[in-house]
């Protein structure tokens, strides 16, 4: 699949989470932006669309926050999702992930998204069903982290080949046009230890209490034939 194919399925699997989402109660709503911080993490394919809109859309300038960013400590993973799904499989000990105290997203501007259309599903799927500034915490059904982690499953495999981390890390990675240009030849070699190369799936993380709720999702993206 090129990258031009994998762009077209992304977009599709943003409408079907943003389709379950609309069926949800939550508290989420413009200029709330708490949750918005530099510990997102996400693929080289959605960190593509990012950079994409950031350069046609005349919007350098967030590189330079990004820059600035890279200065403060974030959460950078040590595995993707699947990769912990494959631990799983095997009965492995997952590892432990260093919790670091989140700053404020680069992409924020006066309390909203910059490149909020593009937003990775990272931001996407954060759901919460009351005010955080209220209470200080996000509130997400289990059901709800089931579902989002099999839409990051299944964005990691159709990105395979490509790499995750932070926002800022695979942001600043695609300003620079041999990279971008790699990744539409899918040629992507990796710079750094900070970015994690992406694995197929091999088995969705699904409790056994929510395989007969989650199947009408599955079954939307089962019809993309990704």
């Amino acid at each position: 699949m090129d990258l031009n194919s994998k762009l077209a399925v992304l977009d599709k699997i943003y409408r079907i989470y943003d389709n379950f989402a609309g069926t949800l109660n939550i508290a989420c709503r413009r200029y709330c932006s708490l949750c918005c911080t530099v510990n997102v993490t996400m693929t080289t394919l959605e960190g593509r669309k990012i950079a994409d809109s950031i350069i046609s859309e005349e919007k350098r300038y967030l590189f330079e926050k990004i820059r600035y960013a890279e200065s403060q400590q974030r959460f950078q993973p040590l595995e993707t999702i699947n990769m912990l799904a494959e631990r799983c499989l095997e009965g492995d000990d997952i590892p432990e992930e260093e919790n670091i105290f989140p700053g404020e997203c680069p992409l924020l501007f006066n309390n909203e998204c910059t490149v909020y259309n593009e937003r990775p599903f990272g931001c996407r799927c954060f759901v919460s069903r009351q005010n955080c500034a209220d209470n200080e915490s996000a509130s997400v059904d289990d059901f709800v982290l089931t579902v989002n982690n099999i839409f990051m499953q299944v964005i990691e495999h159709v990105d395979a080949g490509g790499f995750s981390g932070n926002l800022t890390d695979i942001l600043l990675f695609l300003e620079n046009s041999e990279n971008r240009d790699n990744l539409l030849s899918l040629k992507m070699i990796n710079p750094s230890s900070i970015l994690i190369r992406n694995h197929n799936l091999k088995i969705l993380m699904i409790p056994p209490e929510h395989r007969n709720e989650i199947q009408p999702v599955l079954d939307s993206l089962n019809r993309l034939k990704y």
